[in-house]
């Protein structure tokens, strides 16, 4: 246990790590005066940080010292969903916590499931207890899909894992295509090195179906329709094919099923992707022409445009793109979508898979926990879930179709636990609820999805109240449970030494606060990608015996504005600024930024509905509805409405968010959400 005393004995200003799902990875420093956080600031001495944060975490000390912080344990005394709860005390909460859990895993563990996600990046407070707990008990594994799995597969598939250029190379690249990513809003520090090419005569190109403050600062939008990006990527193919803007002794060399691919993109004149993104041709061939001519050329892809039925399809076909040119014999050319891939994570020794022994349970996708939690026992599925233990999550807000979810959390034979800061949409429905600590009061480690640097974070205050740690947690209710193996009394710090066992020198981390990975600058400037075949693989045999396509291919959406006269606009559910997902939307100061949920709508869109700026509107499909505020805005394109998102049930207008309308449909690879494949009809109410 970190005591006051300790804290103010170390240091005034204390080293950590932002802990957020941002591709940034921040290097924090902490000032504590008398054992209190009075200053959040990024570290200048990482480079990738250079001193500057965004809006939302330099806040953070607001987040931590906020009036609704949970301090103590709560268990539920109305119903479920009522958010009342009365205070309990730690020891009577666990002892009763893990007596609930051995009864039902007397029966079958399976019916036991962890739902968690990002709400911590930290690999120590995310799954480094947790996992073993659940890996000892049998419970049912959760497959974490919520965020990136479709655009993961495709790299996997493509380049052999999440691999890419480094971010810093943008800087010297002379053409930056920013593919389905509103960097100024989600990953400030890529921007940096956007601004300094720009400066340089680089020219930028933003593809993204909303008008977002990063297009607006770019050379060109292309405003392709949502789910088209495949498309458009294989009309970019076709030209380079046709005027040979090609290195064809990089594909000789360093790529696997050309000759398909080539075959597969002379099906894709310009003149037809135009029709099916809803773009003018000329924008496609002189996109074509510029990537196909200058040198070097870089992608940052994000995962936006991934959240689509053909999402996977769609990155896969991106990903082909710089060995077509040979972009990858240039540090500043090739594509980067996530880093992670490249960082040495001793998962096994962290979260202890063998502690399963021959056990093989269930897996249950996180996408459509809506649907799970309202079936029964069955042979195809298994054990009905009985019991929830929600960490780093806030599924009642941010799993789609939240309808269902919400009717899934209110099952009064749901026994539901909560480690949470606030009192969350997902906390109203908790038997109990217990406070967890802020990333100013535990040790973490990180690694990074957007660089290629591992932060440590030390503990810079005590923390607040009965506030415990995640791990705390689990140990505690793993020696209520009878788990004698030693793994369960690590501490904090030996965990943290563990994620990276001898890869990465911890004593650099207690030092510094971050460490490099000793990386190539061009990875791929010779091939050596780390697939199968040691090429980039156009075809991936892997996924041909899978019964899948082998070549990427233009995969339409679920739901087509052309097939449905019900619901004829798309919808898109990008995240508002000033929020990272449900988090920071009660921070007061963020909240006010955004003032209310709203839908941004094309003025021909709104026009022909009657509907002015500033209306309370109806945004509805079969799965529900929910209301908001109009916004006529150039952001939107016309047939295409942006619900940004992702606000608190409770804090929306009438007890509902945008995931109300999405569905839990499932991505052609990785088996992810599709939550911008998604239509609706908007009406004044």
């Amino acid at each position: 246990m970190i005591t006051p005393e300790h804290i103010s004995s170390v240091a005034s200003v204390v080293r950590g790590a932002c802990p957020h799902d941002c591709p940034d990875t921040c290097a924090l420093l902490t000032t504590v005066e008398n054992g209190r956080a009075v200053r959040v600031h990024g570290n200048s001495a990482h480079r990738h940080t250079d001193g500057v944060l965004c809006t939302k975490v330099s806040r953070y000390t607001e987040r931590t010292y906020h009036p609704e912080r949970l301090l103590q344990p709560l268990r539920r005394v109305g119903p479920k969903g009522a958010g009342r709860f009365e205070p309990v005390g730690w020891e009577e909460a666990l002892d009763d916590i893990a007596g609930r859990l051995k009864a039902i895993a007397a029966r079958n563990p399976e019916a036991v499931l962890p739902y968690s996600y990002a709400g911590t990046m930290g690999l120590v407070q995310g799954e480094g207890m947790a996992a073993r707990f659940f890996h000892q008990l049998g419970a049912s594994h959760l497959e974490r899909t919520i965020c990136s799995a479709a655009g993961t597969e495709a790299m996997v598939q493509t380049l052999g894992g999440k691999v890419g250029m480094k971010v810093e190379f943008f800087a010297e690249s002379k053409l930056i295509l920013i593919w389905g990513s509103n960097s100024i809003a989600s990953n400030l520090h890529f921007w940096r090195h956007v601004q300094q090419a720009k400066r340089d005569g680089a020219r930028i190109v933003c593809i993204d179906p909303r008008r977002t403050e990063t297009a607006d600062k770019c050379h060109e939008h292309i405003a392709l329709r949502p789910g088209t990006d495949a498309a458009l990527a294989l009309a970019l193919m076709h030209e380079l094919v046709t005027h040979d803007w090609l290195d064809h002794d990089y594909i000789a060399q360093h790529t696997l099923g050309w000759a398909g691919l080539r075959e597969r993109a002379l099906q894709w004149p310009p003149e037809r992707a135009a029709q099916v993104c809803g773009v003018a041709v000329q924008q496609i061939t002189d996109l074509a022409r510029d990537y196909g001519t200058t040198r070097p050329a870089a992608i940052r892809l994000n995962y936006g445009m991934q959240r689509v039925r053909g999402g996977g399809n769609a990155a896969r076909a991106i990903a082909c793109l710089p060995a077509i040119t040979g972009a990858w014999r240039h540090r500043a050319g090739g594509v980067l979508l996530s880093s992670s891939g490249l960082f040495p994570i001793d998962r096994a020794a962290l979260h202890r898979p063998d502690l399963l022994g021959a056990r093989r349970p269930r897996t249950l996708n996180m996408v459509t926990i809506g649907d799970d939690l309202l079936r029964e026992t069955s042979p195809g599925f298994g054990p009905k879930v009985e019991a929830m233990i929600v960490y780093n999550s806030n599924p009642v807000a941010v799993a789609p179709e939240s309808g269902k979810v919400v009717r899934g959390f209110a099952r009064e034979d749901l026994f539901t636990v909560v480690l949470e800061h606030f009192q969350t949409d997902t906390a109203d429905f908790a038997d109990y609820l217990l406070p967890a600590t802020t990333q100013l009061e535990h040790w973490d480690v990180h690694a990074s999805y957007g660089h290629t640097d591992v932060l440590l974070n030390r503990p810079a205050i005590a923390p607040l109240g009965q506030a415990r740690t995640n791990t705390d947690v689990f140990r505690a209710l793993a020696r209520r449970m009878g788990f004698t193996d030693p793994c369960f009394v690590d501490d904090d710090e030996t965990l943290c030494r563990t994620a990276f066992g001898d890869a990465v020198p911890f004593d650099e981390l207690l030092e510094n606060g971050f460490a490099s990975l000793p990386l190539p600058d061009a990875p791929f400037a010779h091939g050596a990608f780390p697939t199968p075949s040691g090429r980039c693989e156009f075809f991936s045999e892997r996924l041909a015996m899978q019964g899948l396509d082998g070549l990427p291919d233009y995969l339409p959406n679920y739901e087509t504005t052309g097939s449905s006269a019900a619901w004829p606009l798309a919808m898109i559910s990008p995240p508002a600024r000033n929020f990272l997902n449900s988090t920071f939307v009660n921070v007061k100061s963020l909240r006010d930024i955004e003032g209310e949920p709203i839908l941004e709508m094309h003025a021909t869109d709104a026009r022909s509905r009657g509907i002015a700026d500033g209306d309370v509107v109806r945004v509805f499909n079969a799965r529900g509805a929910y209301h908001c505020k109009a916004r006529i805005s150039p952001r939107a394109r016309p047939g295409v409405v942006n619900g940004l998102g992702v606000w608190w049930r409770k804090l929306g207008l009438r007890g509902t968010n945008v995931n109300e309308l999405t569905s839990q449909r499932l991505t052609d690879l990785g088996r992810g959400p599709v939550f911008y494949d998604c239509l609706v009809e908007v009406a004044k109410t």
